[in-house]
C-alpha cells in the first residue's frame, strides 16, 4: 500500500507541473512566437480539451487493456509532448501537440486517483489527501522553476524539466508496479460479497433496487455539481486574485502574484492534515464544515479589501479548500460503491468543465461590473457550493438508510 501511495504522489507531482507549466512561461513564449495572449490561451484550451478526453476515456480503456497498460500509456502521452514543446516547433504544431499532453495529464490523474481510492480502504481520505498534496507541490514549484529559467534565458527547458520527471515516473511505475493492483479492489470485493448476501432474498430486495439506483443517480448528480462549482470557484479565484489586487489596491503585478503562491502554499499545508481530520470526523462533516467556513471567508472578502486582508484571506481560503477535492472524491465513491473508475472520471470531468467555464464567466463579470462585484460573485458561488454539499450529504444519508433497511429485511427473512 505504501508503494502505491508513493508512486501516486510522484504521478500527481508531474500532473501538477504539467498542467501549469504553459502558464508559467506564457510571457516569454508569446514574445518568442510573436503571437497574442489569446493565442497562448488557445494552447491552454487545447491541452484542457485533451485532458477531458483522457479523463472520460480512462475507465473504458482500463476495461479493455488493464490498469498498468493504461497508466503507462498516459504517462508516455505526457513525456513525448513535453519534449516536443521544448523544441519550440511551429505554432501550428504546438497547438496539435497540446491535446495529447492533455490526454496524458487527464488520464494519469483519473487512473491514479481511482487506484488510490479503490485500494486504500478505510484510509482512502488520508491516502488521497497525501497524493493531492503533491499536485499542490507541483503547482507551487513550477512558477518558481519557470521564473528561474526565464531569468537564465532558458525558459523552454521548463518543458524538458517536466518531460524528464515524467520519464522517471514512467520507469518507476514500470519496475515498481504494486502487486496490490493485480488483485481486485477492496471495495469491489466488498460490494460483491454484499450482493451475494442480498441474493438470499431476491423478492424482498427487487423493489428496493430501483430506489437504490435512483438514489445513487441523485448522489452522483449532486457530487458532479459540487465538482463543477468547486473547481470553477477555485480556478476563478486564483486566476483573478492578482487582477483584483492590482485594480483595487494598486499593487504591481509581480507583488500581486505572490498571493497565488500563498494560496498554493496553504493548499499544500492543508492537504497534509485534511485526510486525518476527515477520517476522524467523517468525509461528509468535513466537507460541510470546510464549505461553511470558506463561504464566510469569501463574504469577508467583500468587506475587507485591503492588501493585508486580501493576503490573509487568500491563505485562509487555500487552507480551508485544500482537502475538498480529495475528500469529495472519496465521499462520492463510498456513497456509490462498485464503480470507482467511472465515478472518479465523471467527477473529474465535471470539475474540468467548471474550471473551464466559470473562470471565463468571471472574467466577463470583471470586465462588465468591476472588482467589487466579482468579490460578491465569488461569495455567492461559495454559498452555492455549501448548498450543494448539503444536498449531496442528505442524499448519501438517505441512500445509506435505504440500504440499511434492505439489509435488515434480508436478515429477517434469512
Amino acid at each position: 500500500m505504501l508503494r502505491l501511495v508513493i508512486l501516486g504522489c510522484i504521478a500527481y507531482l508531474i500532473t501538477g507541473l504539467g498542467q501549469l507549466v504553459i502558464g508559467s512561461v506564457m510571457e516569454p513564449m508569446v514574445h518568442a512566437y510573436g503571437i497574442e495572449y489569446s493565442d497562448g490561451g488557445q494552447l491552454v484550451m487545447h491541452q484542457f480539451l485533451g485532458g477531458m478526453v483522457g479523463i472520460l476515456f480512462a475507465p473504458w480503456l482500463i476495461d479493455k487493456r488493464g490498469k498498468k497498460f493504461v497508466l503507462l500509456l498516459s504517462i508516455a502521452f505526457i513525456i513525448i509532448p513535453e519534449f516536443l514543446y521544448s523544441l519550440l516547433p511551429p505554432w501550428g504544431i504546438m497547438l496539435t501537440i497540446a491535446p495529447f499532453a492533455g490526454i496524458g495529464l487527464g488520464m494519469t490523474e483519473a487512473v491514479v486517483g481511482s487506484l488510490i481510492i479503490g485500494y486504500s480502504g478505510a484510509k482512502a481520505n488520508t491516502a488521497m489527501s497525501r497524493v493531492e498534496t503533491f499536485f499542490g507541490v507541483g503547482a507551487l514549484l513550477i512558477p518558481f522553476a519557470g521564473a528561474a529559467l526565464i531569468q537564465a534565458g532558458l525558459w523552454k527547458l521548463s518543458f524538458s524539466f517536466v518531460g524528464i520527471l515524467s520519464a522517471i515516473t514512467f520507469v518507476l511505475w514500470l519496475i515498481w508496479w504494486p502487486k496490490l493492483l493485480d488483485r481486485p479492489a477492496a471495495e469491489t470485493t466488498a460490494a460483491a460479497e454484499t450482493a451475494a448476501a442480498a441474493s438470499h432474498d431476491m423478492q424482498a430486495s427487487a423493489g428496493n433496487k430501483k430506489t437504490s439506483k435512483a438514489q445513487m443517480r441523485i448522489i452522483l448528480a449532486s457530487c458532479a455539481l459540487f465538482f463543477f462549482v468547486y473547481v470553477g470557484l477555485e480556478m476563478s479565484y486564483i486566476n483573478y486574485l492578482p487582477s483584483l489586487l492590482v485594480n483595487t489596491n494598486g499593487l504591481p503585478e509581480s507583488s500581486a502574484t505572490l498571493a497565488i503562491s500563498l494560496f498554493w502554499g496553504a493548499m499544500v499545508i492543508g492537504r497534509l492534515i485534511s485526510g486525518q481530520i476527515a477520517d476522524r470526523i467523517g468525509g461528509s462533516m468535513y466537507l460541510i464544515v470546510t464549505c461553511f467556513v470558506s463561504a464566510i471567508l469569501f463574504v469577508l472578502m467583500t468587506v475587507f479589501t485591503g492588501v493585508l486582508s486580501a493576503f490573509l484571506l487568500a491563505f485562509a481560503v487555500g487552507f480551508m479548500m485544500s482537502g475538498m477535492f480529495a475528500i469529495a472524491l472519496v465521499f462520492a465513491n463510498r456513497a456509490t460503491p462498485g464503480m470507482t473508475e467511472r465515478t472518479t472520471s465523471l467527477l473529474m470531468a465535471c470539475g474540468g468543465i467548471g474550471g473551464g467555464l466559470l473562470p471565463k464567466g468571471a472574467g466577463w463579470f470583471l470586465d462588465q461590473h468591476g472588482p467589487d462585484s466579482v468579490r460578491w460573485l465569488f461569495a455567492g458561488t461559495a454559498l452555492l457550493l455549501l448548498a450543494v454539499i448539503l444536498w449531496a450529504s442528505a442524499s448519501a444519508r438517505n441512500h445509506a438508510s435505504t440500504a440499511s433497511n434492505t439489509q435488515s429485511i434480508a436478515q429477517t427473512f434469512h
